[in-house]
C-alpha cells in the first residue's frame, strides 16, 4: 500500500503541468478512487486537490522568481485560464502577487513533496468487527451542515438541540436492529473532505419499520460494514477514532472504504465529558492486505 501511494506521489510530480486524474492515482495505488481520496486525506491532513494545488503553486513560484517565462506563460503552464486567476491563487498561497514577487524577489511559501513511510505505531489496538447487513434505512431528522475536523460541530449540536424530546422518543421506538438506538449519520460528503464543505447529517435510527410522515428516510444498500468501538474524552475520541481507522486499520487489513453513509452511535457520560463510541464504515474486501 505505501509503495503504491509513493508511486502515486511521483505521478503527481511528473504531471504538475498537466491534468492529474484521480483515476490514474488510484490505479497506481491499486485501490478505488473513493478510497484513495479518503486515505490520502487522512494520511496527509489535507484534501488531495489542495495538495496538488499547493505543489503547483510551489513550482510555479520558483518559475516566477527565475524570470525565464512570462507570468502569463507560467499561469497557463500550471492550469490557470488567465493571469488574473493565477494572480489570485498565487497571492492566496504566497501572500504576494506574482508580479511583485518577480520585481522584489519576495520570500515565497513552499509545499514540500509528500512521501509516506512506515512508522511503528498502533500500540493501542483498534477494536473492530466486520458485519454483513441486508438493505436497511435510516429514519430521522436531516440537516445540511459544514464539515468540522476538530472539536464540536456547532451546527450539528444546534440541530440536535432543536429536536424535541417527543420526536426523539418516537424515533427511538423505531430502532429495531444494530446499531441500536439514536445514531448520527453522515452522508453525501464532498470528495475532498475539506473542512467547511457541506454534508447531510441525519439524527435518527436504523430500522426496517415504516417511516412516519414527519421524518425523513435514507435507504442504505446491503453490504459489508467495519464496526469500530472506542471510549474516551468527548468529542476528540470520536474524531481520533476516524483518523486511526484510515491511518492504521485500513493499511493493515484487506479492506477498503466504499461509498455509503458513516454511522456513529454515541453514549455520553452523565456530565457529557466522556463517550463510548461505535463507528460503522461501509467497506469492501480487497484481494490482498
Amino acid at each position: 500500500m505505501l509503495e503504491g501511494l509513493n508511486e502515486a506521489m511521483e505521478h503527481i510530480e511528473r504531471h504538475l503541468d498537466a491534468r492529474v486524474e484521480v483515476a490514474d492515482l488510484a490505479r497506481i495505488a491499486a485501490t478505488s478512487e473513493y478510497h484513495f481520496r479518503r486515505l490520502f486525506s487522512a494520511l496527509a491532513g489535507m484534501p488531495l486537490s489542495e495538495y496538488v494545488r499547493r505543489r503547483r503553486l510551489t513550482v510555479a513560484g520558483a518559475e516566477v522568481l527565475s524570470g525565464d517565462r512570462t507570468l502569463l506563460d507560467v499561469a497557463v503552464r500550471y492550469g490557470y485560464s488567465s493571469g488574473e486567476a493565477f494572480a489570485r491563487a498565487f497571492r492566496a498561497m504566497h501572500g504576494v502577487g506574482p508580479g511583485e514577487a518577480r520585481r522584489s524577489g519576495a520570500a515565497l511559501r513552499s509545499q514540500p513533496r509528500l512521501s509516506f513511510r512506515l512508522t511503528v505505531e498502533g500500540s493501542n489496538p483498534v477494536r473492530y468487527r466486520v458485519v454483513e447487513k441486508e438493505q436497511f434505512k435510516v429514519v430521522g431528522k436531516k440537516v445540511s451542515v459544514p464539515l468540522v475536523h476538530e472539536g464540536m460541530n456547532p451546527a450539528i449540536a444546534d440541530f440536535i438541540r432543536g429536536i424535541g424530546k417527543e420526536t426523539t422518543e418516537r424515533m427511538r421506538v423505531l430502532s429495531d436492529q444494530d446499531p441500536e438506538g439514536i445514531v448520527g449519520v453522515s452522508v453525501n460528503l464532498d470528495p475532498s473532505r475539506a473542512e467547511g464543505t457541506q454534508l447531510d447529517y441525519y439524527h435518527g435510527v436504523v430500522t426496517g419499520a415504516d417511516t412516519p410522515a414527519d421524518l425523513e428516510e435514507l435507504p442504505v444498500d446491503a453490504g459489508l460494514w467495519a464496526v469500530f468501538d472506542s471510549s474516551g474524552p468527548f468529542p476528540h475520541t470520536l474524531q481520533y477514532l476516524w483518523r486511526d481507522v484510515f491511518t492504521q486499520w485500513f493499511p493493515s487489513n484487506p479492506y477498503r472504504s466504499r461509498p455509503g453513509p458513516e454511522i456513529l452511535r454515541t453514549r455520553l457520560s452523565p456530565d457529557g465529558t466522556e463517550a463510548d463510541a461505535e463507528l460503522w464504515i461501509p467497506v469492501e474486501r480487497t484481494a490482498t492486505v
